[in-house]
């Protein structure tokens, strides 16, 4: 099933559709769609009259919620749905991995963000906030909150659970270590303030027209309260004051909060409060998403239910969402979830689904009663990888990677061509990490060349050239400290890819042909993690999903993110204090790209365009990621959907800051009768 033979489409732009510049039946099939997505009507008056979900009215009855007039906010926000309005009721079945699998949940939540981007991924819209203005000066914005939000269990959600989060929770060191990047504006950092009860600001000293869009992304300012304050990432920009004040020294004596942490299992009231703090596992923590979780991730059965003051109604005055619960079963790996998925047990599953099966997958449509729909990415390299930079447990392996002619090698040992074909059925593109070329961020095509073929002769002069010049009997390439045979490992987390550890054994192959032994070491994903956080790993297989618009997500591009890096969290560290914590990198190259990206804030977008390539440049010249395959659907771009689910899109975005399958505003599906 080759490209030519399939006819995948030439994609037109990143806020366009998809062309059907197709020589074979691809197109035709239906599988890739056009990108749709319901409308948010910013100016539609408060509907006069309300509707809600019958299991919401059987409790109004019984006297234990008020009505629904009295739990929508004034500031309601109103969707026209995709095709037809819906109908209430039903369960969303879908898989998940394991407690390490928390975005699979975190995604599902994301209408808690601030703002949020269209269905193109390129213009912003409401969320919280039901608008926001920047200053002509560009150093101040202000975010209108809903007027009369409510959380899930009833209580006011005003601007003081923001100023509450960035007083008590941001400057508290115990709970943030390290301050979020994306609050300073060229590395000086900005203040929030109350302006009223439903209106916040940001201030800066310089110009930060990048920050509203950042709001809306997948960033430590934009990600919303679930994504950001589980597994102990306590940012965000709000958090519910009434809920958490308790369990803050500020409030309540330490010592009274160490005798709850222990009697709960816990040894100190930080780790309480991150588990107080976690949606994912403390079901009493109110939330402000369509949904609210009833049945905890360390479960084999993890349940969202619907949130009875979700801010949203479609026209007719219908509170959302119209789907009751979102129930995900347990699998132990991504390969139990394509065969469930296969067999029609899922009404929407997208996360973990293998490309690779898309001939099964397409035959079983019609037994087991779903569609298929293709969602093309834009990012360059769905795996990549990511060798660390401040790895230190072997300091031979730790100056290798570091070394840039090494990384080069390693990227020229690898056979991409056939990666491609064994795994994306020949649907994605070789190269390096840069995003689609139509993008105005990238750099152009023949930097998806650069160090990006397979070169054998040359990653052999390169290695020769540092010193590795010396092999054994059979082949392969010895240390420069004590003459064994170096051996590297590849770290693969059981995670979104199904085949990623088969990718990796592949790329073993590839670089014997250059006499470089490798490993390849599979692990969980909370292991995984972990390590990453740590600079454990040597060389991590991951994505660079997300960095199709560079700001929004540049933690797979440079090291800037101090809690989800794999490059370097200790030089990610530095950038995010601005050098009061970690360590300064000794690169010149990436100091100029810090330089870069920090400048970018106070730019312009033609500007911070422009800025973007350059970063783009030194990342591919650097190797700091050795791209793989990429602009294809394999990163969640292969959805399983029942044919029972209406007003699903016939294609969606999947870039990170477009949080599929909340892109898709899964609020307003619905089952048929």
């Amino acid at each position: 099933m080759r490209r030519r033979e399939l006819g995948i489409v030439a994609l037109a732009g990143w806020a366009g559709a998809a062309a059907a510049q197709t020589s074979g039946g691809f197109q035709d099939s239906g599988l890739i769609g056009t990108l749709e997505g319901p409308t948010i009507l910013t100016d539609a008056p408060r509907p006069a009259q309300f509707k809600e979900a019958p299991m919401l009215a059987e409790q109004v009855r019984a006297g234990r919620l008020p009505p629904v007039e009295q739990r929508l906010p004034q500031d309601v926000m109103v969707i026209r749905p995709l095709r037809s309005i819906g109908k209430y009721g039903g369960t969303w079945r879908r898989g998940f991995i394991g407690p390490g699998d928390s975005e699979n949940g975190n995604r599902i939540m994301s209408a808690d963000k601030p703002l949020f981007f269209d269905e193109s991924g390129t213009q912003l819209r409401p969320c919280l906030a039901r608008g926001w203005e920047v200053s002509e000066d560009g150093k101040r914005t202000t975010l209108h909150l809903r007027r009369g939000l409510r959380w899930s269990d009833g209580s006011p959600h005003t601007a003081d659970d923001w100023l509450f989060w960035f007083q008590d929770l941001y400057t508290n060191r115990d709970l943030v270590p390290a301050p979020a990047p994306e609050l300073a504006s060229n590395g000086k950092p900005g203040r929030m303030v109350k302006v009223d009860d439903h209106t916040v600001a940001f201030e800066f000293e310089e110009p930060y027209f990048l920050f509203p869009q950042l709001l809306a992304g997948d960033t430590l300012v934009g990600g919303g309260s679930t994504r950001l304050q589980s597994q102990g990432q306590t940012y965000g920009l709000y958090a519910p004051a009434a809920y958490l004040k308790p369990f803050l020294p500020k409030y309540t004596p330490v010592e009274t909060l160490t005798q709850q942490a222990r009697a709960a299992g816990f040894g100190n009231w930080v780790e309480l409060f991150k588990f107080k703090s976690d949606w994912r596992l403390n079901r009493d923590l109110p939330t402000l998403s369509a949904w609210r979780m009833v049945q905890p991730i360390n479960t084999q059965l993890w349940v969202l239910e619907r949130n009875p003051y979700y801010y949203a109604v479609d026209i007719e005055g219908q509170q959302l969402p119209y789907i009751d619960r979102v129930q995900m079963s347990l699998a132990e790996n991504p390969e139990v979830v394509n065969l469930r998925a296969i067999a029609g047990e899922y009404d929407y599953q997208e996360r973990f689904i293998d490309l690779g099966k898309l001939p099964v997958i397409i035959e079983n449509q019609q037994r087991s009663r779903y569609k298929v729909h293709l969602d093309p990415g834009f990012n360059g390299a769905d795996s990549v990888l990511f060798p660390t930079l401040t790895y230190t447990e072997d300091r031979e392996i730790g100056e290798l990677l570091r070394n840039v002619n090494f990384r080069r090698a390693l990227s020229l040992g690898i056979e991409r061509e056939q990666l491609n074909e064994a795994f994306w059925l020949g649907l994605g593109t070789p190269g390096s990490v840069i995003p689609d070329d139509t993008l105005p961020e990238s750099p152009g095509g023949e930097w998806r060349r650069r160090w990006s073929t397979h070169d054998p002769a040359q990653a052999n002069r390169l290695l020769d050239g540092i010193g590795l010049n010396r092999r054994d009997r059979e082949g392969f390439r010895l240390r420069r400290d004590n003459g064994q045979r170096l051996r590297i490992e590849i770290a693969v987390g059981q995670t979104l890819s199904a085949t990623w550890p088969q990718q990796a054994e592949m790329i073993v192959q590839h670089w014997r042909g250059i006499g470089i032994a490798a490993d390849v070491k599979v692990m969980e994903r909370s292991l995984w993690t972990t390590r990453a956080l740590t600079d454990q790993h040597q060389i991590a297989l991951w994505t660079n999903n997300g960095t199709e618009s560079l700001y929004l997500y540049p933690r797979y591009v440079l090291p800037v993110d101090p809690i989800g890096g794999v490059m370097s969290n200790v030089y990610a560290a530095w950038y995010a204090s601005n050098g009061a914590r970690g360590s300064p990198p000794p690169d010149p190259e990436m100091m100029r790209a810090y330089t870069l990206m920090r400048a970018a804030t106070g730019q312009q977008q033609a500007q911070r365009n422009e800025t973007a390539k350059e970063v783009w440049k030194i990342a591919v010249d650097q190797q700091w990621g050795i791209g793989l395959v990429g602009l294809s659907p394999a990163f969640m771009g292969v959805r399983v959907v029942s044919e029972r689910l209406e007003n699903v899109p016939g294609r969606t975005g999947i870039s990170q800051h477009c949080r599929t399958p909340w892109g898709a505003h899964p609020e307003q599906w619905y089952f048929k009768s």
